[in-house]
């Protein structure tokens, strides 16, 4: 086997928590008609994103990435923080 290393990419994201709830699922339905609010078992808010592997849920604390190609898909915050860092750019 060879050894490859993943392209950098940069990414949008958006968080999903109480206080924004509403503001993300402005922005996600203007990126992606077919984002679905919706509420768990506990009654806690979800979005509900059909994705490229089918349908997944966001729920609060998650993060909502555009992929490379438009599509949306939630990330865990964990799996988010060791993945991502945030551009800051210079004046």
């Amino acid at each position: 086997m060879k050894k490859y290393r993943k392209k950098p990419v940069v990414i949008e994201a958006i968080q999903f928590t109480d206080e924004t709830k509403d503001r993300v699922y402005s922005t996600v339905r203007e990126i992606q008609q077919n984002v679905s609010p919706s509420f768990d078992k506990h009654n806690r808010p979800i979005l509900l994103i059909p994705t490229l592997e089918g349908e997944m849920m966001c729920s609060l604390g998650d993060w909502i990435i555009k992929g490379v190609r438009g599509e949306l898909y939630p990330c865990k915050p964990d799996i988010f923080d060791v993945t991502y860092e945030l551009i800051t750019e210079e004046r």
